[in-house]
């Protein structure tokens, strides 16, 4: 084996690892379920059924799984690296301060900050040399896409529920 397949060889593994770091973030996501106090809510009318939300997240998950391990492949300890590890943090603290701790109004910053890492990831790995990297930005655009209209329906929620 040359050192080159033995490097390329590497990386599968690797992909593992950020698909099974998006599974442990949908099952953190898990631990709170919306129960009674989110059906007591007053709802926006933009909020959609709940069947819509792992339709939506589950690919999201994976593109966000894929985009890391791009990053990770293009600059390991860059700048989108670290960022993209932020971002997920982020990502599984929002359903434990809005489902968790019921609490809409700091939800809708941290929601924020959210999607505000995200742009900042999809900045940072579209400045990364290689091409799988600019790949890795293109991945995160739904994700973002999606996290500007959760913005809006936590708002939304807070809004009505103040």
């Amino acid at each position: 084996m040359t050192e080159e397949t033995t490097e390329k060889s590497t990386h599968w593994p690797a992909l593992a690892v950020f698909l099974a770091i998006s599974a442990a973030a949908i099952g953190v996501g898990q631990l709170y379920p919306p129960g009674q106090w989110f059906a007591s809510l007053n709802k926006p009318a933009i909020n959609p059924p709940g069947w819509v939300f792992p339709v939506v997240w589950t690919p999201l998950y994976v593109m966000i799984a894929v985009a890391g391990w791009l990053i990770w492949r293009a600059g390991p300890k860059s700048l989108g690296m670290k960022l993209w590890a932020v971002q997920m943090v982020l990502n599984v603290a929002w359903s434990a301060i809005f489902f968790g701790a019921h609490r809409p109004g700091l939800a809708l910053i941290e929601i924020t900050f959210l999607w505000l890492a995200i742009g900042a990831t999809i900045l940072a790995a579209r400045r990364l040399s290689q091409r799988n990297a600019k790949l890795a930005a293109w991945l995160l655009v739904p994700y973002w896409l999606w996290v500007s209209f959760a913005t809006l329906l936590n708002a939304s929620f807070w809004w009505l529920n103040r």
